[in-house]
């Protein structure tokens, strides 16, 4: 009961006009951005931070407007793969398999249709799952002790390249560089670090700058290697012809793949990618011979959709209760919350209940903000998409450029930002992961200043760091987080493989 009420609380934040408003604005955004082959969630959401502060929103209606453009990416990357094949982002891959062949029978509005309800089903499902786990995870989470902690940061670090991740070598290079990046600044005994006399080092790196540099800066230079020039040729989609019938058909399609993407999404190291791939094959074997898998059945668009969707959810369950990032976008939104002086974690559902609730109840009238924007909108999206890179380009330089200028009002900080940019172009070339870096420049302080908090409790006996079960728990877990990717790692990606026709994903 008491959930219940919080809930209702939060639907009073989250109902509030503004709010409402910046939710809509948000969901709109987010399935265009999900909709550009590319650019994906993490991306969208990093372009959109400097927009949040530009506008100075209150934290629980930027938190809400950059959750709506979270939910409204997962359900944008089907459109791209239903019409063009290629994938608006990775979980999207496995959309391609029967999504495009339907679209090639004249069946496109079906498909998209098909699509939006299912991930309408798989979020909803995992929104309900995170209104169940979140609180009784964050009570859990008050046992913790900073030994705990540094464990649970370790378990994050270890899990962060995902079992599907394609280099789990490149994923601890790029986690050592953030925590290298973490360290500029003045530590807590007050001694200056790698700031060679530059007065803004004094605070260290401010991660919203590098967030923006290494996503939205680095992917706009890629836009200008791959893309600059004429956009995409404008997508025939038939009237929509759904029946109850083809709904009822699906719906079993979407309630298992919205609670395997709901686990998925939860578990540290799975992600979007793995649950809408588990979603498709589990589909393959329940339905077996009776489908036609791979020629256009709607249940294999059902599937992927629900179960990357429910992923996306059900990421935010350890962001919001333990401040440990479930997938690439959660870390994005994560740095929000600290540049907003929020810390995320157990404590976050007491002091800052408003804003954890009104996020939640802002994702349930989210979806539902989605299904209509979806359905009925498909051909405005559709549209869109038909936009060359050459008009989009100064409209997202600008948002960044004002928005990141707008934090400090400083051009030391722009220098820094495209800095950041032509490394995150660099890292990319290289295939070294951005989202590592991002997330030990977060946790990097934190996991300091818990690992100090832990040897002057011990006076200096690193045994206390294993000395529970729990810590030891976690060591165990972060141990076969470095693990499995070198043993089932190769074998899921040969599974999608096989699947897609392309390489394996690595997580949303």
């Amino acid at each position: 009961m008491e959930t219940l009420g919080f809930l209702m609380d939060g639907f009073g934040v989250a109902l509030a006009p503004h709010n409402l408003m910046f939710a809509l604005i948000g969901a709109f955004l987010g399935t265009l951005i999900g909709a550009l082959p590319g650019l994906g969630p993490a991306n969208g959401v990093a372009i959109l931070i400097p927009l949040a502060f530009t506008l100075g929103l209150a934290p629980e209606t930027a938190m809400i407007m950059l959750t709506s453009v979270y939910a409204g990416a997962m359900y944008g990357g089907r459109i791209s793969s239903i019409l063009l094949n290629i994938p608006g982002d990775e979980p999207a891959m496995m959309t391609c398999l029967d999504g495009y062949p339907m679209a090639q029978q004249g069946k496109a509005s079906e498909a998209l249709a098909i699509s939006a309800v299912a991930s309408f089903i798989g979020s909803l499902i995992a929104t309900i799952g995170l209104i169940l786990l979140a609180p009784l995870l964050a009570d859990f989470a008050l046992t913790f002790g900073p030994a705990e902690y540094f464990a649970l940061f370790l378990l994050a670090f270890a899990t962060l390249g995902g079992i599907t991740g394609k280099n789990p070598m490149k994923t601890v290079v790029a986690a050592a560089i953030g925590l290298m990046i973490a360290t500029v600044g003045i530590d807590n005994t007050g001694v200056q670090r790698y700031t060679f006399g530059t007065l803004e080092l004094y605070e260290g790196v401010d991660f919203i700058i590098a967030i923006v540099g290494l996503f939205a800066i680095s992917e706009l230079l890629f836009f200008i290697e791959d893309k600059a020039g004429g956009g995409k040729e404008k997508m025939a989609v038939n009237k929509l012809t759904l029946k109850w019938a083809d709904i009822r058909n699906i719906l079993p399609s979407s309630l298992r793949g919205g609670v395997l993407g709901f686990i998925a999404g939860v578990l540290p190291g799975a992600g979007a990618s793995l649950g809408s791939f588990i979603g498709y094959t589990l589909e393959k074997k329940v339905v077996g011979k009776k489908g036609y898998f791979g020629q256009g059945d709607p249940r294999g668009v059902a599937g992927p959709e629900a179960g990357n969707n429910g992923a996306s959810s059900g990421a935010l369950v350890p962001m919001l209760t333990l401040g440990v990032p479930g997938s690439g976008t959660t870390a994005v939104l994560l740095a929000l919350l600290i540049s907003l002086n929020i810390t995320p974690g157990p404590l976050m559902f007491t002091q800052n209940a408003d804003i954890v609730w009104g996020v939640i109840a802002a994702l349930l009238i989210g979806n539902f903000l989605l299904l209509i924007l979806n359905i009925p909108l498909v051909g405005i999206f559709v549209k869109l998409l038909s936009v060359p890179p050459m008009y989009l380009l100064p409209v997202v330089t600008m948002i960044a450029f004002v928005g990141i200028y707008s934090i400090s009002n400083t051009t030391f900080d722009l220098y820094f930002m495209v800095a950041f940019g032509v490394a995150g172009y660099i890292f990319r070339k290289l295939e070294i992961p951005l989202v590592p870096i991002i997330l030990g420049l977060l946790l990097g302080p934190e996991m300091e200043k818990n690992l100090r908090h832990a040897m002057d409790i011990a006076d200096g006996d690193w045994t206390i760091l294993w000395d529970s079960g729990l810590a030891i728990g976690l060591w165990v877990f972060a141990g076969l987080g470095l693990i499995l990717p070198y043993i089932v790692g190769p074998i899921l990606r040969r599974r999608m493989r096989v699947a897609t026709g392309t390489g394996g994903p690595e997580g949303d």
